[in-house]
């Protein structure tokens, strides 16, 4: 399936705030060329191919001159002007501050004539800072994206974030956290997505040749065969389905008189009914994909990843404060559904005194 995408009025590398090329007006972005081209481009592909699935207005709107006004006057006209050319193809229309930006829309909503093919799109990178605490960064952007362009999806719209990376390399701590909490979101509002980049090089860049992507999934060969990048690329493998959810006493169990608890200890989850007297789990941290359970001695524990057998094992939370030299992405997990649902679901995850655990729905381990 293929979305174009209008990236730029004058060629070049994007973007900055100060190109030029931002925003509605800027010395290179003429708005009436800009529509004139996206109607050239839509009739282009219309009846054409139907791989060709959809046009994305504009690519990371920007700079100082930046406003809704003008935002709502020229996107709605690129929109209709696409529409009228072309009546199959969906109309993706991107916000403010780099794609990052729809939160206007809370106070006055985008109309069209059209239904049934406006999506909103999004970019999300990390370019996170050091010496933070990983939840509480997580957390607090999380949240900042829900805010700013999340909200859309209760409300109904069809929401693609069309582009997010980090240094496929696998080096970048800071990357490296992103994306496990970006893959925590993605999941958890099921949202479709493509990520910068495919290719590993260019042929020019900033009068550079072959200049080297390190956000690119292939290497500066563009050949898939960098183990380099294969082997350090952090990934989401971790994902427990219904049937896969069995029972083990290993780890926990609790009798009335004393707890049990061993540290380091394999735990698996199975599916059954839910009794009275189950001590229930509880989301920790900022981040809130900690998962942990407060023993009778007062005692908290957390669901951990083993660094050596990737088996889930219970270990002392970690990393609920402090900054960022503690690394708390073992203890991430999510729970989550297999389709998304407007309705806010009850707590999920329980212990039984006898081991049992009730999980509604699939847990993923980031």
């Amino acid at each position: 399936m293929v979305v174009l995408d209008n990236h730029n009025s004058k060629p070049g590398w994007c973007c900055t705030d100060n190109d030029q090329n931002g925003f509605f007006g800027d010395k290179h972005f003429n708005p009436q060329l800009w529509i004139k081209g996206l109607t050239k481009m839509a009739s282009m592909f219309s009846n054409v191919s139907s791989n060709v699935i959809g046009m994305s207005l504009r690519n990371e709107l920007r700079g100082p001159k930046q406003n809704v006004k003008d935002w709502y006057k020229y996107m709605r006209q690129g929109a209709e002007a696409v529409h009228s050319v072309n009546p199959n193809v969906l109309v993706i229309v991107s916000g403010l501050n780099f794609d990052a930006d729809l939160s206007f829309l809370k106070d006055r909503p985008f109309e069209v004539s059209f239904r049934r093919k406006l999506v909103f799109e999004i970019h999300w990178y990390g370019f996170w800072r050091k010496g933070h605490n990983w939840n509480k960064i997580c957390g607090k952007e999380t949240k900042k994206l829900m805010n700013e362009s999340g909200f859309l999806l209760e409300e109904g719209f069809p929401l693609f974030l069309s582009e997010f990376g980090i240094d496929q390399r696998g080096n970048n701590v800071n990357d490296n956290r992103f994306l496990s909490c970006f893959l925590a979101l993605a999941m958890d509002l099921d949202l479709d997505w493509v990520i910068w980049t495919l290719a590993g090089s260019y042929y020019i860049r900033q009068k550079t040749i072959e200049y080297d992507e390190s956000y690119g999934i292939l290497d500066w060969t563009r050949s898939n065969g960098n183990s380099t990048k294969e082997n350090n690329v952090p990934s989401c493998d971790w994902t427990l389905h219904r049937e896969e959810l069995i029972v083990s006493t290993e780890a926990w169990f609790l009798q009335r008189t004393r707890k049990v608890y061993e540290e380091g200890k394999s735990v698996k989850l199975r599916l059954f009914s839910s009794e009275s007297n189950c001590s229930k789990w509880k989301v920790l941290s900022e981040s809130k994909m900690q998962l942990s359970l407060v023993t009778k001695d007062g005692e908290s524990v957390c669901l951990d990843v083993d660094s050596g057998s990737g088996n889930i094992v219970t270990k002392s939370c970690k990393c609920l404060e402090g900054n960022g030299s503690c690394d708390p992405t073992s203890q991430w997990f999510k729970l989550v559904i297999s389709t998304r649902s407007r309705v806010k679901p009850e707590p999920v995850l329980q212990i039984s005194p006898y081991s049992k655990t009730f999980l509604q729905k699939p847990l993923s381990v980031l």
